[in-house]
């Protein structure tokens, strides 16, 4: 996607100055590879070079939760401090994915059917955007305006990266849960702050395992409020 955080980076402007952009093929940014872990970490150490950062306190949201941290443990010596909101741990997408499905069909109700047509056949571009603001509506707490937040996350229409979501995807399938991460994360000296939220849709037990890995870490859990918790509360 691009870069959806104007909000939240207005709530830190009376303490911090904060640094956005459009990953690598997504938004603004030129729709060209490679897409890996590996490339979206070298492009955000490119973009703390740009602005001369020696080091910074680094904020992920959802999978870009994961990219700060697999950037936090490349580069612990750049990072003051990790906030990683609204990730899903350091386990294999299998332990939680099944658990996630289901809650998501759920908060569709009664537009699970449509989301589902659309899911299965080719996309126009329109059809991208009513896919993504069904899909996105669930991610919100707030149901009676789950699908006004969703359309305001789509205002403007910059397209979502289908092919850079699979290709990452399928590398995390891989390079999650395994004994090595856990075993970085554990020596981990990085103060982390993990913002969790007690009614998103990804099961909150997927956090446990960061947590317990970390050393050094404080998690706050926010009632109320789903996986855009800025939004919600």
């Amino acid at each position: 996607m691009w870069d959806t955080f104007g909000d939240a980076a207005g709530l830190l402007a009376d303490v911090a100055t904060a640094y956005r952009w459009d990953q690598r093929g997504c938004g603004r940014s030129e729709r060209c590879g490679p897409y890996s872990m590996a490339r979206a970490a070298a492009d955000l150490d490119a973009v703390r070079r740009h602005f001369g950062l020696e080091s910074m306190v680094v904020l992920g949201h959802s999978w870009g939760a994961q990219l700060a941290l697999r950037y936090t443990l490349d580069h612990p010596d750049r990072v003051r401090a990790l906030v990683y909101v609204s990730g899903t741990g350091i386990d294999s997408k299998a332990a939680w994915h099944a658990e996630y499905a289901r809650n998501l069909r759920s908060m569709l109700g009664e537009h699970v059917d449509r989301w589902e047509e659309l899911q299965k056949r080719d996309r126009v571009p329109e059809e991208d955007r009513e896919f993504s603001v069904l899909q996105w509506s669930a991610d919100f707490a707030d149901r009676a305006r789950a699908l006004e937040n969703a359309e305001r996350m789509a205002t403007p229409w910059l397209g979502v990266n289908f092919e850079c979501n699979a290709t990452i995807n399928a590398q995390d399938k891989r390079d999650w849960g395994t004994s090595e991460l856990r075993a970085r994360c554990e020596t981990l000296q990085v103060p982390t702050l993990i913002v969790d939220r007690a009614q998103d849709i990804r099961p909150r037990r997927s956090v446990d395992s960061l947590e317990r890995a970390l050393p050094r870490v404080f998690r706050v859990v926010l009632p109320q409020a789903g996986h855009v918790p800025w939004v919600d509360r």
